[in-house]
């Protein structure tokens, strides 16, 4: 596929157009688009990416989202409204987390712009904390967080931005992380470890249980990432599901990041964070008293914000409500649990760990790139993983429409002699992971060789096609 597909279908823009062009002809334009890459994951053979999928609730929300996307939140006095719509969302996402159970301190949260912002302020509000009550101001040392493997490289993100220790603990043979080898990793500059409700990876929840005790422990923050899980999993425990608690009804949690972009179904850009203490999120407030152009404060690293995203994920939530969410999370749960046994029916394939709605899978007869190639054929877009090689699925509301299952189910089957007969043949699979994996681990070399491949990947996706 071409970096650049619409580069012969319609103008490039390689400066500001001298007239503009009439708005029909622009929105005919952007409908075509539109259309092509909405075809993509309407089939349902798309893991993730689009978790309603609904036509009809996309709609409602631009209808929200159009009255309130000029408006800027951080002029309150001229749109109250935001602050009706932040507070809710943060109240229902709170009571969600079961924050009425928290005593002592005054549970609170943000509304950020995804799951890397969410876990970014959690992370800035631990350091300024730390610095504030334990005098852990890098002074003696940079301050540290300890995070299972599995967690996502949003906390790698995190440290760096930071000036963080990033402490990395291997997982398990079931995709979980060990409290004993966390606790190993502590000591007096850490400000923060962290597990995962549920890991994007594998689908499996680490022993958030045991973490919060080892948090209390050693005095220490529990951050759970509830980031892809935060929404669903409540529901999935509703239903009967094998979903310890993670949240915090779990003493020893100190702030959750639950997204509202994925399975809360508003638009990308949002996400909440939850603290069990206000203390935390006030840690990380942002004034500045003394400016020229007047006092100047925001709660969060972002400044102006659309008022469109609040109104639109307000709008999500409320007009779902628990009944909805629950109807959905059935729906992904129980096509999950038939994906994952159509998976297990093939003594060639197997699980790793014990995933929730959204799972991976191996072969230790062959290489299970190979099945990803077969399925790709099928229309079927997975995730690649590495270390081990695996297909990763993440099931949302499109593969849950009749006969998806089904058709996962025959595609699986022949995809298993195919890969079969394609190792008996010594044929190197075309897929392979997201990242690009390397068998037997990375080299330094290799690293910089995959890193420059990836910085040109970025460097031509904010670029122009080449000059005719």
């Amino acid at each position: 596929m071409s970096d650049f597909p619409y580069a012969e279908r319609f103008p490039v823009n390689r400066r500001l157009p001298e007239h503009g062009r009439p708005r029909e002809q622009v929105l005919a334009e952007l409908r075509t688009m539109a259309r092509e890459e909405d075809a993509t994951w309407e089939t349902g053979k798309c893991s993730g990416t689009m978790y309603s999928g609904d036509h009809e609730h996309y709609a409602y929300l631009n209808d929200v989202f159009g009255l309130f996307a000029h408006v800027n939140v951080l002029q309150r006095d001229m749109c109250p409204s935001a602050t009706k719509f932040e507070g809710e969302v943060i109240a229902m996402a709170l009571d969600l987390m079961h924050a009425d159970t928290v005593e002592g301190t005054t549970p609170a949260g943000l509304v950020t712009s995804g799951g890397t912002d969410s876990i970014l302020h959690a992370m800035l509000s631990y350091r300024e904390h730390a610095a504030k009550v334990r005098g852990i101001d890098g002074s003696t040392g940079r301050p540290n967080i300890v995070k299972p493997e599995t967690a996502h490289p949003a906390f790698d993100k995190a440290a760096h931005l930071l000036g963080l220790e990033l402490r990395v603990v291997p997982v398990t043979d079931d995709t979980t992380v060990d409290p004993a080898a966390v606790a190993e990793r502590i000591d007096a500059r850490t400000i923060g470890i962290i597990g995962s409700a549920c890991n994007y990876g594998y689908g499996t929840i680490d022993p958030i249980a045991d973490l919060g005790r080892l948090a209390l422990e050693r005095d220490v923050p529990l951050h759970v990432d509830g980031c892809l899980g935060g929404f669903i999993l409540p529901f999935g425990e509703q239903l009967g599901y094998d979903v310890p608690p993670f949240d915090f009804r779990v003493p020893g949690v100190t702030t959750i990041s639950a997204d509202t972009h994925k399975y809360g179904y508003a638009f990308k850009g949002t996400s909440t964070l939850l603290f069990r203490d206000k203390a935390y999120r006030n840690a990380q407030y942002f004034q500045l008293v003394g400016w020229s152009g007047g006092k100047y404060m925001s709660p969060s690293i972002a400044g102006s914000r659309s008022g469109g995203l609040l109104a639109a994920t307000w709008a999500a939530m409320v007009e779902y409500g628990r009944e909805g969410y629950l109807e959905h999370a059935r729906a992904i749960f129980s096509t999950a649990e038939r994906m994952k046994s159509a998976v297990r029916s093939h003594p060639e394939l197997r699980i790793l760990g014990s995933p929730t709605f959204c799972f991976s899978f191996t072969s230790d007869a062959f290489d299970i790139y190979h099945v990803a190639d077969f399925m790709r054929e099928r229309g079927w877009r997975f995730n690649g993983q590495q270390y081990p090689n695996a297909i990763h699925m993440a099931v949302t509301g499109p593969q849950t429409r009749p006969g998806l299952v089904e058709q996962f189910e025959a595609d699986l089957a022949e995809a298993v002699p195919y890969a079969v007969e394609r190792t008996a043949t010594g044929a190197e699979a075309l897929s392979g992971a997201i990242y690009g994996g390397v068998a037997g681990g990375l080299t330094d070399e290799v690293a910089d060789f995959v890193s420059a491949i990836m910085t040109d990947m970025l460097d031509t996706q904010q670029s122009l096609p080449p000059a005719p």
